[in-house]
């Protein structure tokens, strides 16, 4: 998943617009925008938050400056806990050519010690949008992890696989109104072959309001 690789990806895929949200960083950001922007593909700038109850968060930004300042604050409550290479892989930072300009020794698959309140305000302090991620997993998801979505927590969306589990979520939390609620259905790849076609999409009025972005 190098910064050509996904954004060339992105283009055979007739996508209009990517976020990259790495788990715990956003020290591939830089390159991966240039990138894009090369090839006349919009970006959002993100992260993939893991709280203390173990609960992924989506950080949304329209700035490398703010997703800069969010790295900050993720430094100052991830723990150092070593990288097991053998066991975890290596966690390789490219330049625009896709060349490993550095390694993150630290392990990025951790929790940080901030509650889900405190990550979804901080990503708001900075001027980004909080997602809750894919929802409905069994794993790291804030419905597997606390058992439902809290009703008044202050999230700017929520992601799911499918037009399905938009449903699943709205019969399981009678606060939350489908129309209402912004619902991000994307791919959540992890490997190339797992990127979405051209299926889904946000209305052009969201990019606008939210990021200043006319897709």
């Amino acid at each position: 998943m190098t910064p050509n690789n996904i954004c060339n990806m992105a283009i055979l895929k007739g996508l209009d617009i990517i976020a990259v949200t790495d788990h715990n960083s956003t020290k591939q950001l830089e390159s991966v925008s240039k990138v894009a922007q090369s090839l006349g593909l919009h970006f959002l700038f993100g992260c993939e938050i893991q709280t203390i109850e173990e609960v992924h968060i989506l950080g949304l930004f329209n700035s490398l400056d703010k997703t800069n300042k969010l790295q900050e604050w993720i430094d100052q409550h991830m723990p150092t806990i070593p990288n097991k290479v053998d066991f975890f892989g290596k966690q390789e930072i490219c330049n625009i050519q896709d060349e490993v300009i550095g390694i993150e020794e630290r392990l990025l698959l951790v929790s940080l010690d901030v509650s889900v309140e405190e990550t979804i305000d901080k990503i708001h302090e900075l001027g980004g949008k909080a997602i809750l991620a894919h929802v409905l997993d069994r794993e790291n998801s804030i419905t597997h992890q606390l058992g439902f979505i809290p009703k008044g927590l202050p999230y700017d969306g929520l992601e799911v696989k499918s037009e399905d589990q938009i449903q699943r979520v709205l019969d399981n939390h009678p606060w939350i109104q489908k129309d209402s609620t912004t619902w991000f259905i994307d791919s959540d790849a992890h490997r190339l072959i797992d990127m979405s076609e051209r299926e889904h999409k946000l209305d052009d009025i969201i990019f606008k309001d939210w990021w200043g972005i006319q897709v």
